[in-house]
């Protein structure tokens, strides 16, 4: 990273007098590479909003002799990188505030010009904040699309077997940076729809490497079948190849898992089964999958191209097979019993 060695202290306390200071030291034509080296290596790893926004916090923290000069590089730095971001002194601490397209669950936040902003870090109730704005900037997304390229270093391979079908057992691998990463992820919804929380984790694609791991067993099990029967040997996998566990009892709160935790962590429950599965029927079957919520419960539907008997979900005109990857032993088709289903709500996946 080419930095200034001017940079390395910035300010010598939050008063504005000193942040002007600092930001007119920034504002040289100096940290012109610095900033372009920033954005060089977010397109080179692929890194989301959030992954970029980390790094910058992580690479200022190094760099700088101490927080406030730190905070104020990153800031510096996300917002010239054209992301929306505001300054704070937090009773002597400068605190950085990132907008935010989504509304982030259990984070406080302040509302500017009508958009949340959330503070990086632990805050008190009452901050001073400067609503400054930049020409262009625009509110951090959460949403990924793609692989981030964040490390190397694999877990240990984890043996997933199906009860009903002995011949689809396969190995797991996930990488150990990503699963890091996705401990750091704040839960979020978009457009005030709730369903968006669970998508955001059902839409984010599998590392290459996790897949090349992963597929080529699972495809090899289904081979030469129908897509019905496919399905259904997907499910009974996804059904008992885990242990089921309630959130509460393993991480003191409701956590939804990306697909990859599902096959990292030892325990998962309803939403990360449903995640998974999704995941697979897209990858593996190119079938349209939505999520079902029901008070309680999240499951899975199939768009399956020809007729399947079962229970289902019409969306969009579209007739949806029920496939419940908690409902142990059922098969696709089969809706757990006792549910509000008057009250199930769905969204479509992305292919």
């Amino acid at each position: 990273m080419r930095f200034p060695e001017s940079t390395k202290r910035l300010i010598n306390n939050v008063s504005p007098d000193e942040l002007a200071k600092g930001w007119e030291i920034l504002s040289s034509q100096e940290m012109d590479n610095a900033v372009r080296d920033c954005l060089e290596l977010r397109i080179r790893y692929n890194l989301s909003d959030w992954a970029y926004f980390l790094m910058l916090n992580e690479i200022s923290g190094k760099y700088c002799d101490d927080i406030n000069s730190a905070t104020l590089l990153a800031a510096y730095l996300y917002s010239q990188s054209g992301y929306q971001m505001r300054l704070a002194n937090d009773n002597g601490r400068l605190c950085i505030l990132f907008g935010s397209r989504h509304r982030i669950y259990n984070h406080p936040y302040f509302v500017m010009d009508g958009v949340n902003f959330y503070p990086y870090g632990e805050v008190s109730e009452k901050l001073s904040i400067c609503n400054g704005a930049m020409k262009g900037e625009t509110p951090m997304s959460l949403l990924i699309t793609g692989e981030q390229m964040l490390g190397s270093r694999m877990s240990e391979s984890r043996v997933i077997r199906s009860e009903r079908y002995p011949d689809m057992y396969v190995n797991s691998q996930v990488y150990n940076e990503l699963i890091d990463f996705y401990n750091t992820f704040p839960t979020s919804e978009l457009d005030g729809n709730f369903m968006t929380r669970w998508a955001m984790y059902a839409n984010t694609p599998l590392s290459q490497k996790t897949r090349d791991i992963l597929y080529p067993g699972l495809k090899k099990s289904i081979e030469g079948l129908s897509v019905e029967m496919a399905a259904n040997k997907l499910l009974n996998w996804v059904q008992t190849g885990f242990v089921y566990e309630y959130d509460d009892k393993v991480w003191g709160h409701d956590r939804a898992f990306f697909a990859e935790e599902t096959l990292y962590y030892p325990y998962c429950d309803c939403e990360d089964r449903s995640i998974l599965y999704s995941r697979l029927v897209r990858d593996l079957l190119g079938l349209d999958v939505a999520l079902i919520y029901y008070p309680g419960h999240l499951a899975t539907a199939v768009c399956f191209d020809g007729e399947v008997r079962g229970d289902a979900m019409i969306i969009n005109g579209k007739r949806f097979i029920v496939c419940d990857p908690t409902y142990m032993g059922a098969p696709i088709g089969a809706q757990m019993p006792d549910l509000e289903y008057d009250k199930a709500q769905a969204i479509v996946l992305n292919k």
